[in-house]
């Protein structure tokens, strides 16, 4: 079984992400997108398999997306790819796959729904937030 993190150790989501899986006790293949991007033909392929558009998985709050211009709505799927694959940053995080399926797992707690075993015990997020309690069950979020 392998589950493998598209990983950005700069954002806290991510850092999130990845810590609840490891407290499912799984040990993933960690990929630094920003050095090791994902082929352009890869990225197609895990953003349709989260069932998400290529505007959706695009970060647009970067700085390069405004520069770019990829706010057009005129500009295709090819055209934002491409800008994706040149900008990694681009890539909105954090992307985990695992063989049941893939996720854009924002918020955080997304990752939930395709982790193979369930969590260990309890997890806080860094913010304080608690998702998981110690029989390793979900928080109901209040409000």
């Amino acid at each position: 079984m392998t589950v493998t993190i598209y990983h950005n150790p700069l954002c806290g989501t991510s850092r999130n992400t990845l810590a609840m899986i490891r407290n499912a006790g799984i040990e993933p293949e960690v990929v630094d997108y920003l050095s090791a991007t994902p082929s352009r033909d890869a990225l197609a392929a895990m953003i349709a398999q989260a069932g998400l558009t290529v505007r959706e998985a695009i970060r647009s709050k970067e700085s390069v997306f405004a520069e770019l211009g990829l706010d057009n709505p005129a500009l295709g799927d090819d055209a934002l790819l491409d800008a994706m694959v040149a900008h990694p940053i681009l890539i909105n995080r954090p992307f985990v796959v695992t063989p049941a399926g893939a996720r854009l797992c924002r918020p955080s707690e997304a990752v939930l729904e395709i982790l193979p075993s369930r969590q260990a015990g309890a997890f806080t997020k860094e913010d304080g937030e608690a998702v998981i309690d110690a029989d390793g069950q979900r928080v109901p979020k209040n409000g």
